[in-house]
């Protein structure tokens, strides 16, 4: 986890050792005010035979000595003044640097973690909840920047202090001076402590949160789903269950926590008293002056409060612990490795499946899947929901990787584990039946992977998928702005945007995966049409559950149960008898019922 974080510190060290080194020197500066507040009491005020170290004993003769500085008090008073002065002007210096330590430490992070998320494999956003991630992205990098900017510069000073203050107070008086280290340990025992029990709940307090946070992402994504099936009550409840168990938690944490403060309440109650009668019977007795007395007394409010705080910020330090584990087990998920040598061949030519087979999380998806789409021809798939007909399309493209021994897929010849990932991807448009769309404008949307900047050709590509007419009803035609998952457009309005925008790279292999099941048949068939143009040298696969989609192509895949059942042109398949002729009946006959 450290080496994953504290890589992204490197140019930040400087500015948390000034900010370090400021503290100190703040803090040696206040420890100077109850120091001259003892001297101006004993000496200047009382007349005492107050010992001096050299340096103050040439301060005050500089100042026109004793006699000098108790008819004029207001010297003392500058003097405590010039401390304060001192010590304010330090802690700014301190807080401004590490303030700029910090931010660029949590920008960096941020970046990290972004990028580093853009090249985890698909499997892996797949096993993990959208909202975990958001949550573990923001609420966890803020956790990590209040500890740094708040919490740390406090471990650093508290520990500077309590060092510092006991060795002035035990060059003073070794009683007094015992009194206070006392309760050191039994503060730092019962802080410990509770943090390793609070850690376990700021954990469970924080996997609620993304749990929450999952389920606020699902609604509103599946907004129009909510609404149609009119499952809002549904969802309140969901959201409660959820929210309830948050509450409950945080609840609970706060309860632990409440005896934590409490438990500290008492023990620097209890320092404080014990302070405050041991110094006024040794004043009493004569074996420390009024000044020490005093001194000390400061020391020790001073002391209270930071040691009091402690404990609080090794609470926070576990909260921070567990939000820099979450964070780093992204950061140390393997990525997409690295691919020196890869090669990026001509990827016009035949694509073999040869014996596949795939399991995913355990469940087998593909059973030793064989067939070939020849070079700048046309190949449907026809399958079932659950046949494995996205599995083909995923391994091709190599968003999921086919594992050694389990078959190859080649592009002309060509094993595609040996081809550059990014190259390939770039080569292979590969069309999804749910397209994501981004919230921009509609031209971006189709421009947003090509980049032409030109109306012309983007309103081209639209026109051969079918959506140029619809692109310009809308008010601000190609201006418009897409909402958020392109919800503002309608299913087959978001699938012929993501065709066009497909189409927009112009490449040697383009994949439909059942990208127009939410088109009618009219359009269905006027985009095959104009495919056939647009993707003309292209070898195109059409996966669709719809026989009309894939009548037309040069050759047919069947699907079934992960494996190929069979093959052949549209012909073949019905003279053979088999699932495609069976599937072709059953929607011959669906299609003409709804026409009648």
């Amino acid at each position: 986890m450290r080496a994953h974080l504290l890589v992204h510190m490197r140019g930040c060290w400087r500015r948390f050792a000034v900010a370090v080194a400021a503290a100190g020197a703040s803090l040696l500066a206040g420890f100077l005010m109850p120091q001259v507040v003892g001297f101006t009491v004993d000496a200047v005020l009382g007349g005492a035979d107050r010992a001096l170290p050299a340096a103050a004993e040439r301060l005050v003769s500089a100042l026109g000595g004793m006699s000098r500085l108790r008819e004029h008090l207001i010297i003392c008073a500058v003097g405590v003044a010039a401390c304060a002065a001192l010590s304010g002007a330090f802690n700014y210096i301190s807080r401004t640097q590490l303030a700029r330590g910090t931010e660029r430490f949590i920008e960096r992070l941020r970046d990290a973690l972004f990028s580093h998320a853009q090249l985890l494999p698909l499997e892996w956003h797949m096993r993990n909840q959208t909202g975990d991630i958001i949550q573990r992205c923001t609420s966890d990098v803020e956790t990590a920047r209040r500890f740094v900017s708040e919490q740390f510069i406090e471990v650093v000073r508290t520990a500077i202090l309590v060092v510092a203050a006991l060795a002035i107070m035990f060059s003073m008086n070794t009683a007094m001076a015992s009194v206070v280290a006392a309760f050191i340990p039994i503060i730092l025992f019962y802080s410990l402590f509770f943090s390793a029990r609070v850690s376990r709940e700021f954990r469970s307090c924080d996997e609620a949160e993304g749990e929450l946070m999952s389920t606020v992402q699902e609604n509103l994504t599946g907004v129009r789903v909510v609404r149609a099936f009119g499952r809002e009550r549904h969802e309140l409840a969901r959201f409660d269950e959820k929210n309830d168990a948050l509450a409950d938690k945080w609840i609970k944490l706060g309860g632990t926590l409440g005896v934590f403060w409490g438990v500290g309440d008492i023990v620097s109650a209890v320092s404080v008293l014990a302070v405050t009668a041991s110094g006024a019977y040794l004043a009493a007795s004569g074996d420390i002056t009024l000044g020490d007395f005093l001194v000390f007394l400061s020391y020790c409010m001073t002391m209270a409060w930071p040691v009091r705080q402690l404990g609080r910020t090794l609470s926070e330090m576990s909260k921070t612990g567990v939000s820099l584990r979450r964070i780093a087990d992204i950061l140390g998920h393997p990525a997409e490795p690295e691919e020196p040598g890869a090669l990026r061949p001509s990827l016009g030519g035949d694509i073999a499946f040869n014996g596949v087979s795939f399991a995913y999380d355990g469940l087998t998806v593909l059973r030793d899947v064989s067939f070939t789409a020849r070079g700048g021809a046309t190949l449907g798939i026809l399958g079932a929901t659950g046949s494995g007909k996205s599995t083909l399309a995923y391994l091709l493209s190599r968003l999921y990787e086919l594992p050694d021994g389990c078959g190859e897929i080649t592009i002309g010849g060509v094993d595609i584990r040996k081809i550059d990932r990014h190259y390939l991807r770039r080569g292979v448009g590969l069309i999804l039946q749910e397209p994501a769309l981004f919230s921009k404008t509609i031209f971006e949307n189709i421009d947003i992977a090509a980049c032409t900047g030109d109306i012309g050709a983007v309103r081209e590509r639209a026109r051969q998928a079918a959506v140029d007419s619809d692109i310009m009803e809308f008010a601000d035609g190609y201006d418009t702005l897409v909402g958020e998952r392109g919800v503002t457009l309608s299913g087959g309005q978001k699938q012929r945007v993501a065709i066009a925008r497909t189409l927009m790279l112009s490449t040697p292999i383009v994949v439909f995966d059942d990208s127009m099941s939410s088109l009618d048949m009219t359009t269905d068939a006027l985009i095959r049409n104009s495919l056939r143009e647009s993707t003309r040298g292209a070898t195109v696969i059409i996966i669709s559950h719809r026989i009309s989609t894939l009548m037309k192509a040069d050759s047919i895949v069947v699907m079934e149960a992960g494996r190929v059942a069979e093959t052949g042109t549209h012909e073949q398949l019905l003279a053979g008898g088999g699932i495609y002729r069976r599937v072709y009946e059953i929607q011959s006959a669906a299609g003409s019922g709804a026409n009648a």
